[in-house]
C-alpha cells in the first residue's frame, strides 16, 4: 500500500486507473485523456492529485495545498506560511511563490497522468492477450498484503484516511498488479524454448567456460633482497621446515601465517616471472629465487591438480537456464519497446495535459549531446 507515487515501469507495476467508457473518439468534454476510447476524466485526474499531494506533504496526515492553476492561490498561501527566512534574509516574493507553486504542480501532474494512462495501457494489454484475474484471486491477495502491512485494523483505517483512497480502489491495484504480472509471464513462457542445436552451438562457441584449468598448490616464501631469499632456502634445504622459515622470514602477507601455503593457483594468476616459473616446476622441488616486482620468491609445488572439460551433458543444465534468462530478457525487452510504441498511439492527451506517454508529445530541443532518458508510466508504490 502506497506512502507516494513514484514513476516505476508500467509492466510489473501495481497499477490502478478511474476510467470512464467513451461511445466515441477523440477526447469528450469532461475528459483530460482518452486511451483508445477509454476517458480519464478530469474528476479522476483530480482525485489522484490529491492522493499525490497528500503523499508528498510535509507532514504525514496533514491536508495538503494542491497547486490549481492559473492562479495557485491555496499553494502560494501555504508556502508563504511555511516558509522561514532566516535573520536578516527577506521573505520569498509572491512570483518567487507562484513559480514553486507551478513546478509542483508539473511535477505532480507528469505522475499522475502517467500513472493513469499506464494504468489504461496495461488494462487494454491483457484483453487483447486474454489474461485475467477472477475476483476471488484478488481478495485473497488483497488480505494477503493488508495483513502483512497492516497488522492492526486502525492502522489500516488510518492509511485511508491519509492516502484519499478507498477499499474499492485498493481492490482494483491489485487486481491490476496480479494482470501485469501474468502478462509478463505470458510473454517469457512464448520465448522460453531452447533447443538441443542451440545448446550444442553455446558449448561449441564457449568451450572455456566448461574447463577447469590446471590447479597447484604451493609453499613460498617471498624475501626483499636476493640474498635473504638464498640464505632462507639454504635453511630449508638444511632440514628445517619451510612452515618455520616461512612464518619467521616471508613478507607475503597473504600466505605468511599459514607457512607459506599458497593454494588453487592458476595460470595467469600470480605475477608474470613467478607464474612462468611455478608452472614450469616439477613437484616438490625446492625453486628460486625467482625476481619479481615485489621482491624474491622461494616456492615448492606441493600437489597438481590437472585441468578438465565438462562433457556437453554436463554443461547441458546450465547452457539452458542460461540461454533461457537471455530469451525471456530479449522477449521482455522487444515487448516494452512495441507495447509502449502501441499503446502511446492510442493515447490522446488534452492541450495543458500533454505527458510523455501521449502522442502529441513532442520532445524538448536540446543542443546536449547526450540523449535524454525516457521517461517511464508512474504508478503507485505497493509499500507502506
Amino acid at each position: 500500500m502506497p506512502r507516494t507515487l513514484r514513476i516505476i515501469p508500467a509492466l510489473g507495476a501495481v497499477l490502478f486507473a478511474l476510467v470512464g467508457l467513451s461511445a466515441c473518439g477523440g477526447i469528450p468534454g469532461d475528459a483530460v485523456v482518452s486511451v483508445d476510447g477509454n476517458s480519464i476524466t478530469k474528476d479522476t485526474f483530480n482525485h489522484w492529485m490529491s492522493v499525490a499531494a497528500a503523499s508528498s506533504a510535509p507532514t504525514p496526515g496533514a491536508k495538503p495545498a494542491i497547486p490549481v492553476p492559473p492562479k495557485y492561490t491555496a499553494c502560494i498561501a501555504t508556502a508563504r506560511a511555511a516558509a522561514k527566512p532566516a535573520k536578516g534574509q527577506s521573505a520569498p516574493t509572491e512570483a518567487a511563490l507562484k513559480a514553486q507553486c507551478a513546478q509542483r504542480y508539473k511535477s505532480l501532474q507528469q505522475e499522475v497522468l502517467g500513472f493513469l494512462i499506464s494504468s489504461n495501457w496495461v488494462i487494454g494489454e491483457a484483453k487483447s492477450l486474454g489474461v485475467k484475474s477472477s475476483d476471488a484471486e484478488v481478495k485473497k491477495q488483497f488480505e494477503k498484503i493488508k495483513s502483512q502491512q497492516f497488522p492492526k485494523a486502525a492502522e489500516f483505517e488510518k492509511f485511508l484516511k491519509t492516502s484519499g483512497q478507498s477499499v474499492s480502489d485498493l481492490l482494483l491495484r491489485v487486481k491490476l498488479n496480479l494482470l501485469s504480472q501474468k502478462i509478463q509471464q505470458k510473454i517469457v513462457k512464448q520465448k522460453s524454448k531452447v533447443t538441443q542445436a542451440q545448446i550444442a552451438k553455446y558449448y561449441k562457441e564457449n568451450p572455456r567456460r566448461f574447463s577447469l584449468a590446471e590447479r597447484r598448490n604451493l609453499l613460498i616464501i617471498l624475501t626483499k633482497t636476493e640474498a635473504q631469499a638464498k640464505k632462507a632456502k639454504q635453511e630449508v634445504e638444511s632440514g628445517k621446515s619451510f612452515e618455520s622459515v616461512a612464518k619467521r622470514v616471508s613478507i607475503d602477507p597473504t600466505s605468511k601465517s599459514t607457512g607459506g601455503k599458497l593454494p588453487g593457483i592458476v595460470k595467469g594468476q600470480e605475477e608474470k616471472s613467478l607464474d612462468a616459473a611455478v608452472f614450469a616446476a616439477k613437484k616438490n622441488v625446492l625453486t628460486g629465487p625467482v625476481k619479481t616486482p615485489f621482491g624474491y620468491y622461494l616456492f615448492e609445488v606441493q600437489t597438481i591438480t590437472a585441468g578438465s572439460q565438462q562433457s556437453l551433458k554436463q554443461a547441458e543444465p546450465s547452457i539452458k537456464s542460461q540461454l533461457t534468462a537471455t530469451q525471456q530478457q530479449s522477449a521482455l525487452s522487444k515487448f516494452v519497446k512495441e507495447f509502449k510504441k502501441k499503446w502511446m498511439s492510442k493515447t490522446d492527451c488534452r492541450s495543458g495535459y500533454v505527458v510523455t506517454d501521449c502522442k502529441q508529445y513532442k520532445a524538448p530541443k536540446t543542443t546536449s549531446i547526450s540523449t535524454p532518458a525516457t521517461t517511464t508510466p508512474a504508478t503507485p508504490s505497493t509499500t507502506k
